[in-house]
Parts: C-alpha cells; sequence; structure tokens
C-alpha cells in the first residue's frame, strides 16, 4: 500500500516545519517499515486525520483491531506516549505497545469518525468535560513534560514578534501576556493536562462511551487544559449576535462543573485564544486569525 499523507497533514506541517525538515518525504517508507515489523494488515488511511500525524486504521496479526500513528520529533510522540502510558486507559485510548520505535505508536482502535462534536452542543461539552475530568491526574514522578509555564513561555517570544510586526493585534497581546504572568505567580496545583483538549479529541470507544485521543501532554494547572474548550465551535459563537454572552456563560458553567476557579479559566481562556490567533496570523491563516482574535476581545 502507498501511505499517502492527507492533504491537511501536508498543509498544517509545511506551516510548522524547519528548513530542511525531510519527515513528510520519509514517511511513506516509514510506515511500510513499522507496518511490515509488526505484522500488520493495513485497512486505510484516516483522512482527513489530524494535523500533527499519520493515522493508519489497521489490525494486528490477531485480528484485533488497531491504530498505528506516526508524527515527527517536534509533534513530541514520546511524551504523548508517556502520558498515554501513565493514563494506562482512564479516559483516554489505551496505548497498546509501550515500546516502539522513536515517532511510532500503536493504539486502542476507538471510532475515529464519531466524536462528541457530534452531538448537540450542550451534550458536547458535558461529555467532553466529564472525559477531561478523568486525565488530571498527577504526574509521574521525574515526569518527561513541559509545564504550562515553559510551554507559554515559548509561546509569549512568538507573541512578542508578532506584535511588532502586526501593531494592530498589539493591545491583544499585551493584555494575554498580562494575564499569563499574573496566572503563574501563584498556580493552584500540579496535574498532568491533556494539553490540545477540545471535542474533536474525544471519540466514541467500546470500553468506555468516550475516550480522548491525540494529547500535547503538559504539567500546570487544571484551568489551562480548560480552556481551549472553552472556544470550541468558535465559528458558531462568532456567527451569533449573542456570542460575547454566550461565551462568559460557557465559561462559568464549564468553571463550576469541573472546580475550576472562573477568573483563571477567563484568563487562560483569553491567553490561548490570542496565541493561537497570533499565530494563525503568523502562518498565513488571516480568516482563522480574525475569529480567534474577536473571540478574545470578548474576555
Amino acid at each position: 500500500m502507498v501511505f499517502e499523507p492527507p492533504k491537511r497533514l501536508v498543509r498544517a506541517l509545511g506551516e510548522t516545519a524547519p528548513d530542511g525538515d525531510d519527515w513528510l518525504e520519509g514517511l511513506p517508507v516509514a510506515a511500510q517499515r513499522a507496518v511490515a515489523l509488526r505484522e500488520l494488515t493495513v485497512e486505510r488511511v484516516q483522512v482527513p486525520g489530524g494535523r500533527s500525524s499519520l493515522v493508519v486504521l489497521v489490525r494486528a496479526a490477531d485480528g484485533t483491531p488497531a491504530v498505528l500513528k506516526l508524527a515527527p520529533g517536534r509533534a513530541r510522540p514520546e511524551a504523548e506516549r508517556a502520558a498515554l502510558a501513565h493514563w494506562a486507559g482512564r479516559g483516554a485510548v489505551q496505548l497498546l505497545e509501550p515500546f516502539s520505535a522513536e515517532g511510532v505508536l500503536l493504539l486502542e482502535r476507538l471510532h475515529p469518525d464519531v466524536s462528541v462534536r457530534s452531538l448537540p452542543e450542550a451534550k458536547a461539552l458535558l461529555e467532553a468535560a466529564g472525559t477531561l475530568r478523568r486525565l488530571w491526574v498527577e504526574p509521574p514522578a521525574g515526569f518527561p513534560f513541559e509545564t504550562v509555564a515553559e510551554r507559554t513561555g515559548r509561546q509569549t517570544e512568538a507573541m512578542r514578534a508578532r506584535a511588532q510586526a502586526a501593531p494592530e493585534v498589539a493591545p491583544l497581546v499585551d493584555v494575554a501576556l498580562a494575564a499569563r504572568e499574573e496566572l503563574l505567580a501563584a498556580p493552584p496545583e500540579h496535574r498532568l493536562l491533556h494539553g490540545t483538549f477540545r471535542q474533536s479529541k474525544v471519540l466514541a470507544g467500546e470500553r468506555m462511551p468516550w475516550l480522548a485521543v491525540g494529547p500535547d501532554p503538559v504539567v500546570g494547572e487544571c484551568a489551562f487544559d480548560l480552556a481551549r474548550l472553552v472556544r470550541d465551535r468558535v465559528e458558531d459563537l462568532i456567527a451569533q449576535p449573542s456570542g460575547a454572552a454566550t461565551t462568559r456563560r460557557r465559561v462559568k458553567r464549564l468553571a463550576e462543573s469541573l472546580d475550576v476557579d472562573q477568573e483563571r479559566l477567563r484568563g487562560w481562556t483569553l491567553f490561548r485564544a490570542v496565541e493561537s490567533g497570533v499565530r494563525a496570523g503568523r502562518v498565513g491563516r488571516p480568516r482563522d486569525a480574525e475569529l480567534l482574535l474577536e473571540f478574545a476581545s470578548w474576555l
């Protein structure tokens, strides 16, 4: 089988690939090698798939359905492996192969085309929040993960550079950076977080109704993790005349349902929306940047 990467993956990695990166060029051969080594039977490449990895639906030698995932080093696949091993299937997809080649994960097969995003909005938020709560555990000793302070520290450098190049975003960037400084002054907890949690990252399963996939794990406070969920379906929020009020109600409802401080959730939601909006503008996605920065302005 020819493992042609989906267009969505090619486009997304093209936005972030450093000069000289040849991971996509070597992907077909790497996928063939991973399949042969594990004696897997390939069903199909998942399309449109993710933005940071190739996902292949396969069957093990004994017929067990599984997922083979290949990701470049900059997507931190070894951190994902460590987080999935620590969660051991509690709220997240099960890791089927604890140790394997760098950048290759063999995972429990969920229903790849059924996420909580397919549910009505209120129900989707409820199910997603319940899944997220199960992931917030103590990190393992000597954890190999970034902290929230480290990750957001890297992001602030790019945000400041963008604000200099595009002065119209500078006021929002200043507010977001000030919020980060205040939030990091007294973090209330130290938990293992999913890192990139949203409705599309929660898929239907057999062991449990819903399980999280695709973490980019980080260690810090729960409000940071929940902040990404607040802006889910941002296009729908922006299209509503009452979008700003709906967003504020969503912050309140999610904070109360997961015992998270409402002001800290608002602050991290603001920071993460501005960071994502600035990044979208930097890589040539002006429509996404506009939506995210308008959303951030409501906070």
